[in-house]
This record gives structure tokens, C-alpha cells and sequence, in this order.
């Protein structure tokens, strides 16, 4: 770890004899392993322990109110669930490694005020070389480019092999559940799962693996990452994205664009969930492989009978625009669409495309989609779709899911707060 040197003339900084040996070298690590903040922002840090706000710099308040690509990290609901997808996405699930509850708190904490930082500009930095934190004020990106980072806990967060870790075990809802076990499906553990899932998008993919990159830095003695996924979107004119198929994938959200109809099936609310989640939501993420060469070699006209689509405009075959109502008579019943309809649930997609290289073993491409989805309930709104899909859908033999995972997003936090901090609080 490169050494560095305080300097002594900043006002800004607390004596650090006020911190233990440990929370000091945790900060230092934090500066050597990546995470760039300036010495403003090593104060907030710093005074997370003692629960004081550092005011920023007011010129970057008013920087942040005339700058179109911030999106508020504080709030409510937690951003990135319903705001409207970013071109970028990079996903990671965290174990973590301490079974201290007060250590978890900090950790959120710590996440909670970086990332605040990161989604206003604060803590984007160039650099060159190697990065460090130091008292000259280093050259801000020009923007954060509509970043959000949303948050959630896994099952393992509260009982792990039969461990009630944290004192929380009572608290997880019956919503965090894995998704049953689906005919076809070859799920691989280490892609599954964890403790805390962190989802960073943005309108720029350096902002987004940045994002987890520092975060990481941040949780050194507290937490590793599990496995990591990266995943993009073409729709750069805010149209439906396509999938790797060539179809427009998530068409159905326009369903859901109003506030009201995400109450009705995104937001938990006191009828369906423990009091902590209330303005959260369940986030499931299932990595499914493509098999784009058997795709590219089925006639233009069946892969629109298995979507139930077409694939120029999207509009459900029988009608001419995207948008129209779906004729249930008019589309093959064993159609994605379909059957994805005759539930009557609605989900909220919010799906990335990945390419990953090519498979040495097959020598295919090595990609496909990484279908997210936030809903009020996985039981009653994705699992019903899901298993009729897995027994009946036409697309089913040129997909395998490879991953499934499951996490509780609770709501939001307010300036001063921290994420998850309404679980701590209850009796």
C-alpha cells in the first residue's frame, strides 16, 4: 500500500485519534485498493461513526441540482428500480465474511454514503496511475452519467446454514425464498446467491464497473464479492431493448409506467410484507444462456410464432404497433407471450444482454440475457409465470437458466440514514 502523506493545513479532516487502529487501517486500504474520494469525502467517512453530516462543497450542491445525468441516490424507494434503465449494468452479490451485527451496520453505512457520493459526482475521478487519496483535489468526470445503485439482501443475510448470524433471522420475509426448482434448469451455486446484492447502472459502462469496483474496496475485512455480472442494453433512444434474439424485450412494462401500478404490483406495502420492506421490493436475477447459432438457424417466421411477436415492429402478432393489446386468439399458446400472459401477473423487467467470449467447450458464443425483475411478491407474481413457462414455452430449447438469486430490496434512506437501517430498528 502506497504511503500518504495527511496534510496538515486541512481543516477538514478530524483528528484520527478519535478512531480505532482498525476502522483507520480499514480507511486506509480503502484509499490504496481504488476507492477515490476527495479529503471532503474521507471526512464523511470519517464522521459516519459519530452520525455527523459532512455539508458538501456548495458548488457542488447547486453543480447537482443543474446537472440533468445526477439521479438522487437518497429517497423514498431506492432509484434503479423504477427509474428508467440506463444503457449499462454491473451486478455483484457480496458475502459477508463478519458475523458482527454492529460491523454489518458500519458497512452499510459506509456503502450508503459513498454511493450517495457517487451517484451526485462527488466521488467520480480521473486518474492516472495508480489512485490515492491525497489533499489536492483531483479533476471530476464530467458527469456520473444517470448512475443508480440499488441495494438488497439475500436469505444467507439472516439464517445461514441453519445460523441466525445477525440477530435478524426473524425478520426475513417468506418472499425470500429460491425459486423452485424448474424441469431443464442446470443451476450453478457459485453464480447464485448472496448475502448483499449491489446493482450499479449508468448511461456509461466505466461509471458502472467503477461503482462496484470502489465499493468493494470499501468492505475489505467485512465482505468479498461472490460473483459479478456485466450486461448492456441497445436502446440509446429510449425505445424497447433488444434481446441477443433479436426481439424487443420488456414491451410489458409499459403496463406498469404508472405510480398507481406500481403500487398495485411492484412496492411492498403493509399487506404484504414485513414492516422494514415497506416501499421495497423483491429482486430476482436468473442468468439465462442463449443459444444464438440453433437461434440463426430457425426461419424468420417461427421465431416470431415463439415469441408470439413480431420481430421488426413488436407488436404481438396479429396487430401492427408495439403498444397494442395482445389478442390471446391470435398468438400460438405455446408462445413466450402467451404464456407469460395467461398467469394475469405483472412483473417489472428491467434485463441486461451479456456476451461473454466464446464457449471452449463448444466453441458457441458464450452469451445470452440476465433477466432481472422486481415484484411485490416472487411467489404469487414470477413463480406461477415461471413454471408454466418451463413446461410449455416453444422458446425453451434454445435457453438453459444457468443462475437464479433472490433479494429483498428494502426502501430507501434518507440524508443521514443508511440502507437496510429500518431491519436494525425493529423490536
Amino acid at each position: 500500500m502506497k504511503h500518504i502523506e495527511a496534510n496538515e493545513s486541512n481543516n477538514d479532516i478530524r483528528d484520527e485519534s478519535s478512531y480505532s487502529r482498525r476502522e483507520i487501517l480499514k480507511m486506509a486500504a480503502l484509499a490504496g485498493t481504488g476507492i477515490v474520494v476527495g479529503m471532503s469525502g474521507m471526512a464523511s467517512l470519517l464522521a459516519i461513526n459519530n452520525g455527523q453530516k459532512v455539508n458538501p462543497d456548495p458548488k457542488e450542491s447547486q453543480s447537482e441540482i443543474g446537472n440533468k445525468d445526477v439521479i438522487p441516490f437518497y429517497g423514498v424507494r431506492q432509484a434503479g428500480i423504477g427509474t428508467p434503465q440506463q444503457m449499462y449494468m454491473c451486478f455483484a452479490a457480496f458475502d459477508i465474511i463478519s458475523d458482527n451485527v454492529e460491523e454489518l451496520k458500519q458497512l452499510l453505512k459506509i456503502w450508503t454514503y459513498i454511493s450517495a457520493d457517487m451517484t451526485a459526482g462527488r466521488a467520480l475521478r480521473e486518474t492516472n496511475g495508480q489512485q490515492q487519496v491525497n489533499s489536492t483535489p483531483e479533476k471530476s468526470t464530467d458527469s456520473p452519467a444517470k448512475l443508480t445503485i440499488t441495494f438488497g439482501f439475500g436469505s444467507t443475510l439472516f439464517t445461514k446454514n441453519g445460523i441466525d448470524r445477525f440477530g435478524l433471522g426473524t425478520q426475513c420475509p417468506d418472499e425470500l425464498r429460491n425459486i423452485p426448482s424448474i424441469p431443464g434448469e442446470t443451476i450453478n451455486s457459485q453464480i447464485s446467491g448472496g448475502d448483499v446484492c449491489i446493482q450499479a447502472c449508468s448511461s456509461d459502462p466505466t461509471v458502472a464497473f467503477h461503482v462496484i469496483r470502489n465499493l468493494a474496496a470499501a468492505s475489505i475485512e467485512m465482505a468479498v464479492i461472490r460473483w459479478i455480472q456485466t450486461g448492456f442494453i441497445d436502446a440509446s433512444d429510449g425505445q424497447t431493448p433488444r434481446n441477443l434474439f433479436g426481439f424487443k424485450d420488456g414491451t410489458a412494462n409499459i403496463e406498469l409506467t404508472s405510480e398507481q401500478a406500481k403500487e398495485n404490483h411492484v412496492w411492498v406495502d403493509s399487506s404484504n410484507g414485513p414492516a422494514w420492506m415497506i416501499n421495497g421490493t423483491y429482486l430476482v436475477a436468473r442468468k439465462i444462456r442463449m443459444d444464438i447459432e440453433k437461434w440463426e438457424q430457425t426461419f424468420f417466421r417461427k421465431q416470431e410464432t415463439i415469441f408470439g411477436r413480431s420481430k421488426s415492429s413488436g407488436a404481438s402478432l396479429g396487430k401492427n404497433d408495439e403498444f397494442d393489446a395482445v389478442s390471446m386468439r391470435e398468438i400460438p399458446s405455446d408462445s413466450h407471450v402467451w404464456l407469460a400472459r395467461s398467469t394475469g401477473t405483472k412483473i417489472l423487467r428491467r434485463s441486461y444482454s451479456y456476451f461473454e467470449g466464446i464457449d471452449p467447450v463448444t466453441g458457441n458464443l458464450n452469451a445470452g440475457l440476465f433477466f432481472i425483475s422486481f415484484q411485490q411478491s416472487v411467489r404469487k407474481q414470477l413463480v406461477p409465470m415461471l413454471s408454466l413457462l418451463a413446461k410449455h414455452d416453444a422458446l425453451n430449447p434454445f435457453i438453459s437458466t444457468i443462475s437464479s438469486s433472490v433479494f429483498a430490496c428494502p426502501p430507501g434512506s434518507s440524508e443521514g440514514g443508511f440502507i437496510g437501517e429500518q431491519l436494525f430498528e425493529v423490536k
